[in-house]
């Protein structure tokens, strides 16, 4: 029998940090503590050597429960649909219109973060309802 394993998702963007910020609002991460012998963030970045600063930003569950997220700054933009995207699960166990209404207030909770609605995707006889929505990178992700 295999063990469980703890999982890390790694985000490429333009900016580690914007991303990471917007994501610890979505789902109620944290920005772990600084490395030990620097009182902040900021402080560790100016010890980095120029080309590494600003390269990756981390938000991990302060339960321990969820994944740790890791932001990666890469040279390229994005230019197709993900591949891979967060569900963040919203509406679970709810349908028809009172799952609506959870999807809707979600959206306008995240929409002055940054986040973009893209389109509601409505149940039919095999899926509930969700909205498609983008990051403030553009990345595609689901209120579900």
């Amino acid at each position: 029998m295999s063990s469980i394993r703890k999982i890390q998702v790694t985000f490429d963007c333009a900016e580690p940090e914007r991303v990471a910020r917007f994501w610890c609002e979505v789902l109620g991460y944290v920005v772990p503590p600084a490395p030990e012998g620097f009182a902040t963030w900021a402080d560790y970045e100016h010890s980095l050597p120029p080309e590494q600063q600003g390269a990756g930003f981390v938000c991990s569950d302060p339960t321990g429960v969820g994944p740790r997220l890791y932001f990666q700054r890469v040279p390229e933009g994005k230019v197709v649909k993900n591949r891979v995207h967060l569900d963040v699960r919203v509406g679970t166990g709810l349908v028809g219109e009172e799952r609506l209404a959870a999807l809707e207030a979600e959206c306008a909770r995240l929409i002055p973060l940054g986040a973009t609605r893209e389109r509601l995707l409505l149940a039919d006889e095999y899926n509930e309802s969700c909205l498609v929505m983008l990051d403030v990178e553009g990345n595609e992700f689901c209120l579900d």
